[in-house]
């Protein structure tokens, strides 16, 4: 459920102003208005954050399994031809980690400049580059080097002295004495010969190797990063608290008071209000008004709980004033993940994983994703055996009770596959008008005062009438022929009569009804908006099905040459192939099973997921 929210102001003395931050943080039940403020030290926090993550992520490849050590990291020291990397300590982990990180870019960069020379000059030779400007002021011996194509070198004059250094089917390289070739710039010169670039090249790579150990050492501090990290935020939302409060007007300067205003859970009210007559506040509340962006704050049982670190993940809130749908979704999901996944063996790995992850972490706290996991494989598992899908494995291979405990009418190793196909896509469009039913029920009970009630109810006979027109269009064959009930002929006219006079009431049928013959193409497409919400769960059967068949397909690969001496490799590709399977199928739920639930489900629910989450200004902070 959405808790009821109060707004409230809060009005203190400007010499406390900070003061009651810091108090008004410590009961932390308030989730201040966001407005965006600015200030100069909130700029340089914020600076200081982006520093902190850069840190973070460039410390992160080289933290082990044990972050505790306190050993001293060694100071920065320029890195350049004269010095080395491995220094003496110093306690400022930020700075030397940027410092480094820029140098590190630095001599890649380096790097990659005499990367590209060595290969420039290496076809001319290992020769002094320096003795080129020597030979010219102390002998009066000018010497360039050229590159020609075989036909101009053909046409050279015989008046240019030269020395041929070699050369392939289309050029040749020249050393020529005390001439210009007309037409063609000579050779650029390197400032280093292939040997000094050999050494500079192994320098630098050996710098590059001190920055690492520096990094691993300054990872052993890692975890003094992180909460440097949360000291950061903790600065950041303080010193935005600050900014947003204003100062009232028109009062004499002793007595100049600021006010903050925020909103606070009705159930924690009281509590805030104990904390404002303990501190000497002016505390104000109310109801929100209408036009309010208001947080939501969602309050369910342990259970329903599990489907927040997916929601979380998605960042998708319902708006205040909409309706929470947490228990649906997770039921749902649940169903449209051991449906996509759909084999009974990759169920097992799911729940194999979060079972040891749930033991490894028993004793610190077991996260809720885990469980989540559990759950969702746990539903893939049940499936998997009702419709004997193990690994997508033939079901000659399988043992005997395997196959008699899946459920004939979905199992290929029972019943004949067209049946079973058949069955499944009546499955799937029967889920769909039970989740749409459940939708419409939600909305009728919550428009019940209105007459726009009428265009929900209309709108759930559509659903009724429609999910007859999909099975028989769709899913009757000659297998099981489904026919065309009249009853929906009634339902879809009836439903669109009462959609079409309903649904813009705003107290006046008749204004309702001019604005749907204004909109009557939008009005006509209600029908087909219906027919493609219920056709849009096929795609359970059919995403499922993908994945059965690559399953299938790996196996089929593997399969001879599990039987020869290949058989490693067939290990691999087993391995390597229902890997990358159950990555896919990750994927497919993700943008099938959720899409279910908040856009056809949602949909009908008029349910946008236009809010916010709730985040109390308080002492604790979310990573």
């Amino acid at each position: 459920m959405v808790v009821p929210m109060k707004k409230v102001y809060l009005i203190t003395q400007d010499k406390h102003r900070e003061e009651s931050l810091n108090l008004l943080r410590k009961i932390g039940v308030v989730d201040l208005d966001r407005k965006t403020v600015s200030s100069d030290a909130l700029t340089k926090l914020l600076d200081q954050k982006n520093k902190v993550e850069t840190v973070l992520r460039l410390l992160k490849p080289y933290v082990k399994d044990t972050k505790d050590s306190t050993e001293k990291v060694e100071a920065p020291l320029k890195v350049d031809d004269e010095a080395s990397v491995d220094s003496v300590a110093s306690p400022d982990i930020i700075s030397q980690t940027l410092y480094y990180s820029e140098e590190q870019k630095s001599i890649q960069n380096r790097l990659s400049f005499l990367g590209k020379e060595r290969s420039r000059i290496e076809e001319w030779g290992n020769f002094n580059p320096k003795d080129f400007p020597f030979l010219a002021e102390n002998g009066g011996i000018n010497l360039s080097l050229y590159k020609l194509p075989r036909k101009d070198f053909e046409k050279l004059s015989k008046e240019i002295p030269y020395i041929t250094l070699g050369g392939d089917k289309k050029f040749i390289r020249l050393l020529v004495f005390d001439k210009e070739i007309s037409g063609l710039a000579p050779f650029a010169l390197s400032e280093y010969s292939c040997t000094e670039i050999d050494s500079l090249i192994s320098d630098a790579q050996g710098k590059l190797d001190g920055i690492d150990r520096q990094f691993s050492a300054l990872a052993e501090n890692y975890t003094l990063v992180e909460e440097k990290l949360m000291d950061t935020i903790g600065e950041i939302e303080f010193e935005s608290a600050r900014a947003k409060m204003d100062v009232l007007e028109d009062v004499p300067t002793e007595s100049t008071v600021s006010w903050i205003s925020g909103f606070v859970p009705n159930e924690d009210l009281g509590l805030l209000k104990r904390g404002a007559s303990e501190n000497g506040w002016a505390l104000l509340s109310k109801d929100p008004d209408p036009e309010e962006q208001v947080p939501t704050k969602l309050k369910n049982n342990r259970f329903v709980r599990l489907i927040y670190p997916l929601t979380d993940f998605l960042e998708i809130v319902p708006g205040y004033q909409e309706v929470d749908i947490s228990g649906w979704f997770l039921l749902f999901f649940c169903l449209f993940f051991g449906m996509i996944f759909g084999d009974a063996g990759y169920g097992f790995i799911l729940l194999a994983v979060s079972i040891i992850g749930m033991a490894k972490t028993s004793k610190t706290g077991v996260p809720a994703a885990l469980k989540m996991l559990f759950l969702f494989g746990l539903s893939t598992f049940v499936w998997g055996i009702l419709t004997c899908s193990w690994f997508g494995m033939e079901y000659q291979y399988l043992p005997q009770f395997l196959i008699n405990i899946s459920l004939a009418q979905i199992s290929d190793a029972k019943t004949d596959q067209a049946i079973v196909d058949q069955n499944l896509q009546i499955f799937c469009f029967s889920v769909a008008l039970l989740q749409l039913t459940i939708a419409r029920i939600k909305s009728i009970i919550r428009g019940i005062r209105s007459l726009k009630v009428f265009a929900d109810i209309g709108t759930l006979a559509m659903v009724w009438g429609m999910y007859n027109v999909v099975l028989f269009l769709v899913v009757s064959n000659n297998v099981r022929s489904i026919p065309l009930l009249p009853i929906s002929v009634y339902l879809l006219g009836g439903g669109f009569l009462f959609t079409f006079i309903f649904a813009s009431y705003e107290g006046s049928v008749l204004r309702s009804i001019l604005d749907s013959f204004k909109n009557i193409i939008s009005v006509v497409l209600s029908i087909t908006n219906v027919f493609s919400d219920i056709m849009s769960y096929i795609r359970l059967w059919a995403v499922g099905l993908a994945g059965a068949s690559i399953a299938a397909t790996v196996n089929t690969m593997a399969g001879p040459m599990l039987g020869s001496f290949l058989v490693f490799l067939g290990i691999i590709l087993l391995v390597f192939g229902h890997g990358l399977n159950l990555v896919l199928n990750v994927l497919s739920v993700l943008v099938h099973g959720v899409r279910l639930n908040t856009l056809e489900f949602s949909g009908h629910l008029g349910l946008t997921w236009s809010g916010t989450a709730y985040r109390p200004f308080s002492e604790k902070i979310k990573k």
